[in-house]
């Protein structure tokens, strides 16, 4: 290998890894797919990678050319579009379909690509997840209609921190804040006696970090150590800043339009926890940027872990079913990947979602520092642990039972 074919693969190696990165990628599977493009192409490779950066080390079989590079990186947000079209442009060099410079033009393409899905299209997708939530939590037909319409003032916090350095490090905590005084202000001038604290985590639960809570642990699960611990401690911390805005936001709200008090209306039937999964799932389709393609397979994924996990809690404890729906989400993203040739994370993301215990998390919290809780919720926090460690678990026995064939 000369020099200049060596500078040729390891710049489509970094720019590759920082991609990828920017995608949503967890650690463990970034540095594996990294080795194997890299051993691909003929280098030896060392790659480190932390939910802020990335350590690069590429060399030749005789050590005639090396190269070190680490890139200091902002956490990345899921692109699921971009991660399989980034995939497929990696096959396909592998292949010899392509060009080195050809698909490093191609890369700065895929980079500049528009979510498939315009601003109003995500923006209802905000209102539609948040108000699918709230059926899950057993809300009222008047409380899932508030939480959607709170949802929709979340997208607008996401969007401006999009385009303000300020906001964006303040997001958490001011986007639960204005949620906590705009439901005190619902139930003080329009609808009286609604769940104030359900409302607020409803129109706040994209933001809850439940989804990178079980990455971390996945990462710890790995060896990671380093990625699991950093991705973990920052999830705490968001959920921290989420707690304490949507504290002082319904502290401020009761002091200004007096407090609510709470009158417990009649929940919508079981069969709307169902629809409320069909809801979530076509909302998470423009959230997470699904390619239109894997649309089917993204539902299909939260009805296999949301029906594995309900169907297992009839002859099991309910904690220990979510081991059952980890395992059959799993089992169904590698088959996925064996029967499409694309990253297992595309259809996994999609089922996690409905399994993580990320707003248990959170009332955990609630119970911790009131006192009081605001769903019916004996044992929160062992129960949270519990399904960490089964969700973790799961998608572990998954991979031995039936093996990935990508790293992604």
């Amino acid at each position: 290998m000369d020099t200049h074919e060596f500078i040729q693969i390891r710049k489509f190696i970094v720019k590759l890894g920082k991609m990828l990165h920017k995608y949503g990628t967890p650690a463990f599977r970034l540095e594996a797919y990294l080795t194997e493009v890299a051993t691909y192409l003929g280098v030896r490779s060392s790659f480190i990678a932390t939910p802020t950066s990335i350590t690069f080390v590429l060399w030749s079989d005789r050590h005639e050319d090396e190269y070190n590079s680490a890139a200091r990186l902002q956490p990345g947000d899921l692109d699921l579009n971009s991660l399989s079209r980034t995939d497929e442009l990696a096959m396909e060099l592998l292949a010899g379909k392509l060009t080195l410079a050809q698909a490093d033009k191609q890369l700065d393409i895929i980079d500049a690509l528009p979510s498939p899905y315009g601003k109003l299209q995500t923006f209802m997708a905000f209102g539609l997840a948040t108000a699918a939530f709230a059926m899950l939590m057993g809300a009222s037909l008047a409380e899932i209609a508030w939480s959607g319409a709170l949802g929709l003032v979340s997208f607008i916090w996401c969007i401006w921190a999009t385009r303000s350095k300020r906001v964006n490090l303040m997001l958490e905590p001011v986007t639960s804040f204005v949620s906590g005084i705009l439901a005190c202000a619902i139930s003080r001038y329009i609808d009286p006696g609604i769940n104030i604290p359900l409302i607020v985590l409803s129109s706040v639960i994209i933001l809850v970090p439940g989804l990178a809570l079980t990455m971390g642990l996945a990462e710890l699960a790995s060896r990671n150590m380093v990625s699991g611990t950093a991705r973990i401690m920052d999830a705490i911390m968001q959920l921290f800043k989420l707690y304490f805005g949507a504290f002082l936001g319904v502290a401020i709200g009761f002091t200004l339009f007096g407090e609510n008090q709470y009158q417990p209306a009649t929940s919508l039937p079981y069969w709307a926890t169902w629809l409320a999964v069909l809801l979530l799932g076509v909302a998470l389709i423009a959230i997470f940027r699904t390619r239109p393609r894997h649309i089917l397979w993204g539902l299909t994924a939260s009805f296999v872990a949301y029906g594995a996990t309900v169907g297992s809690a009839m002859v099991m404890d309910q904690s220990l079913s979510t081991f059952v729906g980890a395992f059959a989400l799993g089992i169904f993203s590698n088959l996925f990947t064996r029967l499409m040739n694309q990253p297992a994370t595309i259809v996994a993301m999609h089922g996690l979602i409905v399994l993580v215990p990320g707003s248990k998390t959170y009332i955990g919290l609630n119970s911790f520092i009131s006192g009081k809780s605001f769903v019916q919720a004996d044992h929160i926090g062992q129960e949270v642990f519990i399904i960490f460690m089964s969700l973790v678990a799961g998608l572990i026995f998954a991979n031995v039972v039936l093996p990935t064939k990508k790293a992604l």
